[in-house]
């Protein structure tokens, strides 16, 4: 039998060590597309709820929009947190994306991984100068957005990222 040293484990040399990780943030005023961003969604929702109670007759609908606006009033209430805990981070080997509150999610994308590299803007976005930075690799699990970068950080990003990529292929 091996000694415990040379045993494989999943102990704290194995794990993603996210302790001295130099942690950027969004822009704060992605703050702003994530409100309109659910106003929007709000408006829309209940348009329909208001016209299937006039139109298709649901009497119970009236009952249910109360509900409705007390969840997205809630939303509101919960996007500043919710943007604050958005973050990435550029590490040796890979870059680490964290969003949530109650429940948290971290990516590691490795740079020799990365096939695509992609900026997008939204209208709202492109009238506050931010810009939503996309990283697409082979596994659909892994790919990764990192929303409300200002539109000069995240073409830098993306031109930093696809050079990493370029020099550190792995068997693609």
């Amino acid at each position: 039998m091996p000694d415990d040293e040379t045993i494989p484990t999943a102990g704290p040399e194995r794990r993603l060590q996210l302790d001295d990780v130099d942690w950027r943030r969004v822009s704060p005023k992605y703050l702003v597309v994530a409100i309109v961003g659910r106003i929007v969604s709000a408006v829309v929702i209940g348009a329909a709820a208001v016209f299937l109670w006039l139109v298709a007759g649901w009497g119970w609908i009236p009952w249910v929009l109360p509900v409705i606006g007390v969840g997205f009033l809630i939303a509101i209430i919960i996007e500043p947190r919710r943007v604050r805990s958005i973050g990435y981070a550029l590490r040796t080997d890979d870059l680490v994306f964290r969003r949530g509150i109650m429940f948290q999610r971290f990516v590691a994308v490795p740079y020799g991984r990365m096939q695509l590299v992609d900026i997008t803007r939204g209208p709202v976005s492109r009238v506050l100068g931010l810009a939503d930075l996309r990283l697409v690799t082979a596994a659909a699990a892994s790919g990764v957005a990192i929303p409300g970068l200002p539109e000069a950080d995240a073409e830098d990003l993306r031109d930093r990222l696809v050079s990493l990529a370029e020099t550190r292929r792995a068997g693609l």
